[in-house]
């Protein structure tokens, strides 16, 4: 790990050289990558330096308590080692943390579907519920979102919805959502009072960018149709909706939100190059002889994560046995609670993994 954070500080010296030279900043695309490259390492080699520091501080003591015979001057020193190797241990384990392999989608814009699952009408009035808890956790960030597609219900919930996310580590935050979400509440239509289970699915798409996939205009088929559904004086009056096929794996994608055909055709041809690249991803992340997702990580999209029970005000996270009384609160957004000992969670089972323990 040392020999590895010299060789970041050596480049970090090097970068931030390159930058001052007026070559540099007469090149915007060469200056915009290098300021990139400084303001990732920037982070690991400040607590690299405080690691130097506390190093330094430690044979400094360790040599006035071999040499030092006045006792007041030992005890600031045995001090000063105590110190220094409480900031060594400290340093120490924040670079294990800082030197993880980072997920190169984190930074990423994401594309989020939910999809009623089990449960008919309430499925789909609990998958609205999530598109807003979403909605609501975003606005919190700055976050701007975007409805892409929806098939929306008589009585306000989603059959399915799919919207953008577009704000710095928003992939990084949302990755950890995707699969089953499973509520128990007393549904408004029961009439005996009686807690019903439903569920709905999550699938969390990292934003495809143009230059990754290479679409050739002959593998689409594109249909436009009238819009189908609850509401709207444009349903069913223009063929503004569009259907995309993409012809080598049959993957289908389905917009009629807006009233311009231009519009949903754009949206549609989002959804569909993040579902060809999340497609993509697997295959290589399957061709990487031991290589494993991490469970927490990524969320399959059959495995059940999380369930929200009305009665007991309660949301319990299956993945790390996490349960917090809060509903309310969740349901509206405040999800950082939740995100974050996902995320711990997640980085301590890669840092298990790093040392062999499993």
């Amino acid at each position: 790990m040392l020999e590895k954070l010299a060789a970041l500080l050596d480049r970090y010296n090097e970068i931030n050289e390159r930058l001052m030279q007026p070559e540099t900043a007469g090149s915007g695309e060469l200056y915009r990558s290098l300021m990139k490259e400084y303001n990732q390492l920037t982070p690991i080699i400040d607590v690299y330096k405080a690691y130097l520091r506390a190093n330094e501080a430690k044979t400094e003591a360790e040599e006035l308590i071999r040499n030092e015979t006045d006792p007041d001057f030992r005890l600031m020193a045995e001090e000063q080692l105590r110190e220094a190797k409480d900031e060594i241990a400290n340093t120490t384990e924040q670079l294990k943390l800082l030197l993880l392999p980072k997920d190169p989608n984190d930074s990423r814009n994401v594309i989020i579907e939910i999809r009623a699952g089990a449960g008919g009408e309430e499925a789909a009035l609990f998958a609205g519920s999530l598109f807003r808890m979403y909605t609501m956790y975003s606005d919190t960030k700055r976050w701007k979102t975007e409805v892409l597609g929806a098939n929306r219900t008589e009585l306000g919930g989603f059959k399915e919805v799919s919207f953008s996310v577009e704000g710095a580590g928003a992939y990084s935050r949302f990755k950890y959502e995707s699969g089953v979400h499973r509520v128990q509440r007393v549904p408004e239509t029961e009439s005996q009072g009686r807690i019903q289970t439903s569920t709905a699915t999550v699938a969390v798409l990292p934003e495809a960018e143009n230059v990754e996939l290479n679409i050739d205009d002959k593998d689409l088929k594109i249909d436009v149709f009238r819009a189908s559904g609850a509401g709207g004086q444009h349903i069913n009056k223009t063929e503004s909706a569009v259907r995309i096929t993409h012809l080598p794996t049959g993957m289908v994608v389905e917009c009629q939100d807006e009233r311009s055909q231009q519009k949903n055709k754009d949206r549609a041809m989002k959804v569909l190059c993040s579902r060809l690249l999340e497609m993509k991803q697997e295959e290589q992340e399957k061709a990487i002889a031991g290589e494993r997702r991490s469970q927490i990580g990524t969320g399959d999209r059959s495995e059940r994560i999380r369930t929200y029970n009305f009665p007991e005000g309660r949301v319990s996270d299956h993945r790390i046995g996490l349960t917090l009384y809060k509903l309310d609160s969740i349901l509206n957004g405040d999800l950082d609670e939740v995100i974050d000992s996902l995320a711990t969670a997640d980085q301590a089972a890669k840092l298990a993994r790093q040392a062999g323990e499993i």
